[in-house]
C-alpha cells in the first residue's frame, strides 16, 4: 500500500522518492497545495476503487495516516 501511494504522490509533487516517508507531512514536508491533495485523492479513489469521505481526509496529515485510512477502506 505504501509503495503504491508513494508512486501516486510522486505524480503530484517534485520531491525525491526518498522524501516520501511514512512520517512525511503532505503540506509541510512534501509541498502539496490543497488542490494537489484533492486531485491526488481522486486518483487514489480510482486506483484503489474506494470512496473517500472528504470530512475524514481533513485529519490526514502524514503519508502513514493516509496509508492507515486506505487500509481501513480496503479491509
Amino acid at each position: 500500500m505504501l509503495e503504491k501511494l508513494k508512486e501516486i504522490i510522486l505524480n503530484y509533487v517534485e520531491v525525491e522518492p526518498e522524501a516520501v516517508t511514512p512520517e512525511a507531512r503532505f503540506m509541510e514536508d512534501l509541498g502539496f497545495t490543497s488542490f494537489d491533495f484533492m486531485s491526488m485523492l481522486g486518483e487514489i479513489e480510482d486506483t484503489f476503487d474506494v470512496m473517500i469521505d472528504q470530512q475524514e481526509t481533513a485529519d490526514i496529515r502524514t503519508v502513514q495516516e493516509a496509508v492507515d485510512y486506505l487500509e481501513k477502506l480496503t479491509a
